[in-house]
């Protein structure tokens, strides 16, 4: 038989290790206690985050053993599964997020996992407030046929909320959206003239809603292309006529800006801020002939007019080179009728003036021929003519008859002689008598 001693101090340790091994529990251990679940913020606000943490205090023997923590809510899992962090993060809070939450606890091979008493968190929601509308393009105005958005802000409010629009004073509707967001816009693709209008919006999250303030929206309308008109004195230009030139677009926004121009220079410009087009005054001069246009601009686009020809005409005092050739020729051309015409007139005024003049002729006096040809060689007889003139002198018709002798060459050697023989004789008148030059 085999002799087995023991030391004091063996005996000790063996006792201490049958009393921990008598003591031990055959359960989970006491000092595990319920798990606590505690919120940060406690009370969130919409669209703020919150941390769930789930405390628990471990007895020293067991702190060294690996724990598992699942959270709930509603008797509804948080997450995709347990994990060993006592924490969970949730990154938005919503209304419908407030409910009952818990939390567990696992220690090891332990079946039964403890559980933390239910905490309420309550999930605030701030009332809308402080909405305001705006415009893009921003200031209100907008071009026909642009694209006009409507934005409506809303400075404080959570949750979803839910927008409206509104036109005119009769608040009419336009839309109506609802959505998780604190900014909404609306619309309009294609702005028309009767777009123009006062707008407002509305915004509501379940506390009644919050209206913005009126916001004017002016339709700019694109200027047409312009009319220019040329006013001219008696339908003729002339040298030192005032010409006036009037330039209109029939559609367009004002204030509309106005440029007149000669050859393509600028000449003159007016800034309109109502309707009725803008006009232009000056003294005509030569220089001022040629070709005219117009511009109309508000903005969106200019426009130009079609061009007017202006034509000059000039006085002919001193400016001569300023006819066309074809009249120069033309009155030249007409000078040698009417040179023939003056004339002729000339000549039937004379004709006229001398039978007028002198109704009865006197008989010409003889004129003596002297025979002086002694250093002529060859002296000529002088042969007679004979001049009939009937004269009327109420029923009475005188013939008057003179003779002339004109010189011809003597046959002989005699000296020719120069006499006149007048033979009258009184008659009654007789129609058949009567010269026909005398009668007209």
């Amino acid at each position: 038989m085999r002799d087995i001693s023991f030391t004091i101090p063996d005996l000790l340790l063996m006792l201490l290790k049958l009393m921990l091994f008598i003591c031990a529990p055959l359960g989970e251990p006491a000092e595990f206690s319920r798990p606590v679940l505690k919120a940060n913020p406690p009370r969130p606000v919409e669209g703020s985050s919150v941390t769930l943490i789930c405390e628990i205090r471990l007895p020293l023997w067991g702190s060294h053993k690996q724990l598992e923590f699942c959270f709930f809510r509603n008797y509804q899992p948080l997450g995709s599964s347990c994990s060993s962090s006592p924490e969970l993060w949730i990154a938005t809070m919503w209304k419908e997020d407030t409910g009952f939450y818990w939390c567990e606890a696992k220690v090891g091979v332990l079946r039964n996992p403890r559980r933390s008493l239910m905490f309420q968190i309550h999930v605030q929601r701030v009332p809308v407030s402080d909405v305001s509308l705006e415009t893009q393009p921003p200031g209100g105005w907008v071009t026909e046929g642009d694209k006009l958005v409507l934005i409506c802000l809303v400075a404080n409010g959570t949750g979803d909320i839910t927008f409206f629009w509104y036109k005119g004073a009769l608040s009419v509707t336009l839309e109506t959206k609802t959505q998780r967001s604190q900014t909404a816009q609306y619309e309009i693709l294609t702005v028309r003239e009767s777009d123009a209008e006062l707008y407002f919006c509305a915004a509501d999250n379940g506390y009644g809603p919050s209206l913005s303030g009126l916001v004017p929206i002016r339709v700019k309308i694109p200027v047409s292309r312009p009319i220019l008109i040329l006013s001219i004195p008696e339908g003729q230009a002339m040298v030192g006529d005032v010409v006036e030139l009037h330039c209109e677009a029939l559609r367009g926004s004002p204030p509309i800006l106005y440029h007149f121009y000669h050859e393509d220079v600028v000449v003159w410009s007016s800034l309109v801020q109502s309707g009725g087009g803008a006009s232009f005054n000056f003294s005509l001069s030569a220089e001022h002939s040629g070709k005219y246009s117009c511009e109309a601009d508000n903005g969106p686009g200019a426009q130009r007019s079609e061009v007017v020809t202006l034509n000059i005409t000039v006085p002919v005092e001193g400016r001569m080179d300023h006819f066309p050739s074809g009249v120069i020729e033309g009155m030249l051309g007409s000078l040698g009728p009417i040179t023939v015409a003056l004339l002729f007139c000339y000549w039937l005024k004379r004709k006229i003036g001398r039978r007028s003049g002198d109704p009865v002729r006197s008989p010409s006096s003889p004129v003596p021929q002297e025979a002086s040809y002694l250093n002529s060689p060859a002296p000529r007889q002088l042969e007679p003519i004979y001049e009939n003139v009937n004269i009327v002198s109420g029923d009475e018709v005188y013939s008057l008859v003179d003779q002339i002798q004109q010189e011809r060459e003597p046959a002989t050697g005699e000296y020719p002689r120069t006499h006149v023989d007048i033979y009258s004789r009184l008659r009654k008148a007789n129609v058949v008598d009567v010269d026909y030059d005398d009668a007209m």
